[in-house]
């Protein structure tokens, strides 16, 4: 492999060439990009049940979704929702590829697909079923579509790749750990190409419940629920739990410039961390937060000063966001209040397990069209965020390298270095 297509240690360069999405901003990339941009809120009631009984009665759903756009309606019966939004996104990815049938090399193919939570609203559907019928209500297809590995499965299955495969299961971290552990399969030379993404589809009692519990959600927007999500702003309450799917098609740079493919961006570097602090609550010192970032540039072989956007974890929470700008600030110093920053869950919520990827696919599309999306909702200033968070507009800039953050619960820590694509090697 000629040097152009290795980074500086020898490494294969990765590549993003196909990108499929579906989420509360839109049934594909596109449209949930031109309404991000445009401040088209994605947050509204709840639908998919009677949250009445809840302080927080609004969430960010995937409206209008029917599986029979994308699959058999008799496969699509035997999927959790999260697979289904999987198969949908995933026939978009490799659609925009142009990969149609199988795999090209069904063995040189891998998934990386990982979800949070899963199928389990098929599990309580098993429950209702053996409390009302027995036995003869527990359907045979219960606990395979409730595991939180069928994502995966479903994708390997469409497309018939047979490669590596494998999910991830690290709360809010998922979608942007697998994209950095897809691209090491391909670093190592296990695969030439990767499915990778992360999903849930968890707007449910259990989840609006639990997270209520929590005293976690906005309580305090549920009449004007697309100012409800407000990252870094001073009246932040709380976040708004969402659904949604991306996956993106990761491909050796040799092979994608080989068979003429489109090249979106590329992966730079990737890290995670641990906080081994609390279930839920951020290290308030953010060191494991700065751990990802940091290990992250260093992984790109870039410097702090090399980084020139910054796609914020964001989730609306007063804590997190504080924290985030915490760790920002520690890491770049001075530089931090010169880095714009900006949450894209300000248009659509917190995806959960698909949120990581949702967002790296908008900072690909930043990187590569010249324009920021905006924190949206951003009305008033914070002492303790004190970073610029591109308030209310999108802004056009000229970036080639960017950060994405993602700090789950359980204190697990992801970061991507994503790179506007050039011929030659950073």
């Amino acid at each position: 492999m000629s040097n152009e297509y290795l980074d500086a240690r020898g490494r294969p360069r990765v590549v993003i060439t196909g990108m499929g999405m579906i989420s509360p901003l839109g049934h594909s990339v596109e449209e949930s990009w031109d309404n991000l941009l445009a401040g088209n809120s994605g947050v509204g009631p709840i639908t998919q049940f009677d949250a009445s009984v809840f302080n927080t009665r609004i969430a960010g759903e995937v409206k209008d979704f029917n599986p029979r756009d994308y699959m058999d309606f008799k496969e699509s019966r035997r999927m959790s929702r999260a697979s289904q939004l999987t198969v949908a996104a995933a026939t978009m990815a490799l659609a925009d590829a142009g990969l149609s049938g199988q795999a090209p090399e069904p063995e040189r193919t891998g998934v990386l697909v990982g979800t949070a939570v899963g199928g389990i609203e098929r599990a309580f559907e098993e429950v209702d079923g053996y409390h009302q019928r027995g036995p003869k209500g527990i359907s045979p297809f219960g606990i395979t579509s409730s595991l939180a590995n069928m994502p995966s499965h479903h994708v390997s299955l469409m497309s018939g790749a047979t490669g590596p495969i494998s999910t991830i299961v690290a709360a809010c971290a998922t979608g942007t750990q697998t994209i950095g552990e897809a691209a090491e399969f391909i670093r190592r030379g296990a695969a030439d190409m990767m499915y990778a993404g992360g999903v849930e589809g968890l707007i449910n009692f259990a989840a609006i419940g639990g997270f209520s519990s929590m005293r976690a959600l906005s309580t305090h927007f549920n009449d004007t629920p697309e100012r409800a999500s407000r990252p870094f702003d001073k009246d932040r309450d709380g976040f708004i739990l969402s659904e949604g799917a991306g996956i993106v098609v990761l491909e050796r740079l040799d092979k994608a410039i080989e068979r003429g493919a489109r090249i979106h961006g590329e992966v730079l570097g990737h890290a995670t961390s641990s906080d081994a602090f609390h279930v839920a609550a951020p290290d308030p010192e953010a060191k494991g937060a700065i751990r990802a970032m940091k290990w992250a540039i260093e992984d790109a072989l870039l410097t702090t000063g090399d980084i020139d956007y910054i796609n914020a974890h964001g989730t609306s929470t007063p804590v997190n966001d504080a924290t985030e700008t915490l760790a920002i600030k520690q890491l770049f110093g001075e530089r931090a209040y010169a880095i714009p920053v900006s949450s894209t869950k300000s248009s659509m919520g917190h995806a959960m397990g698909g949120a990581g990827t949702i967002e790296s696919i908008f900072t690909t599309l930043a990187l590569g069209r010249g324009i920021i999306p905006a924190t949206w909702n951003y009305e008033t200033p914070d002492p303790e965020c004190d970073l610029d968070y591109v308030p209310n507009a999108p802004r056009p800039a000229s970036i080639n390298v960017a950060l994405k953050n993602s700090f789950g619960l359980g204190g697990q820590n992801a970061c991507l270095v994503l790179g506007k694509y050039s011929p030659e090697p950073r």
